[in-house]
């Protein structure tokens, strides 16, 4: 692959991220140390923007996946596929990654299903090596290729949860939502909003992740506060875009709901 093919994997803009304790420091002695690294934390806390702001800052190229149910072992080393020529190998984004020293970042790795995750286990020990056992290769990772994991480990059940023999290949670092002060301060760094209107989303969200496990599986994220912050900007009126953004897509529940929607009635009084 030659340094043009690489750069696309680059990011060429300084992704915002606000740092809440020294996860940027952690991560930047796991990458040194070629450590693999699992990011835990519930939805929209900003995981995924933390590793693009640690790509970023390390100028390393970044190929990410969204993990799925549905997602094979093939899709993440390659497959054969057949064209007018005949047939041909095509690396899969793990591939590629261990080959030109990317940093592969694997979304929500519980939503794949087990036999298809136990193909990162090579590259995560002292061996770091993929085997493409179709094409009869065992590819070195490069020097400067690490695996990242990200999972919800509050959202998982029984039947989907990391195997402990993936997990113990892992070094961790847990992420939560960020202080009041600090998600308010990205609400208008992102939204472009004023900071009293933050201020009272956070308060609103605040509330509902109280009630998690209470009715709610999961609280209110950052990223939804800003999508309700993006709404206002459109001229939504402020009760309306809270019920847009922050209630009707995290429960179907009538009392929940009922209950969100009084407590929005009263930030925003």
């Amino acid at each position: 692959m030659s340094n043009q093919d690489i750069e696309q994997y680059k990011i060429s803009e300084e992704p915002y991220y606000e740092s809440q304790e020294d996860e940027v420091a952690l991560y930047k002695a796991a990458y040194d140390a070629r450590l693999p690294v699992m990011i835990k934390g519930p939805t929209g806390c900003g995981k995924s923007r933390f590793i693009e702001h640690m790509a970023w800052k390390l100028g390393k190229p970044l190929i990410t996946v969204a993990c799925n149910e549905d997602m094979t072992a093939s899709d993440l080393v390659g497959r054969y596929l057949l064209d007018a020529n005949g047939t041909r190998w095509v690396d899969g984004p793990l591939t590629t990654a261990a080959r030109i020293g990317a940093i592969c970042y694997l979304d929500e790795v519980v939503e794949a299903r087990q036999d298809t995750t136990v193909v990162i286990h090579p590259l995560t020990d002292h061996r770091r090596e993929l085997p493409l056992d179709k094409k009869g290769e065992m590819i070195k990772a490069h020097e400067d290729f690490q695996l990242v994991i990200s999972y919800n480990p509050g959202y998982q059940s029984l039947m989907k949860d990391l195997k402990q023999s993936t997990k113990q290949r892992f070094s961790a670092l847990e992420f939560d939502y960020p202080t009041n002060s600090v998600e308010a301060s990205i609400v208008v760094k992102e939204a472009g909003t004023s900071e009293e209107i933050a201020k009272k989303l956070v308060k609103i969200a605040v509330i509902a992740r109280n009630l998690k496990g209470h009715g709610l599986d999961e609280g209110i994220s950052t990223r939804l506060l800003v999508y309700a912050a993006n709404l206002m900007n459109k001229g939504v009126e402020e009760k309306s875009a809270c019920r847009m953004a922050l209630v009707r897509p995290i429960t179907d529940d009538a009392d929940i709901r009922d209950t969100l929607d009084h407590a929005i009635d009263s930030v925003f009084s």
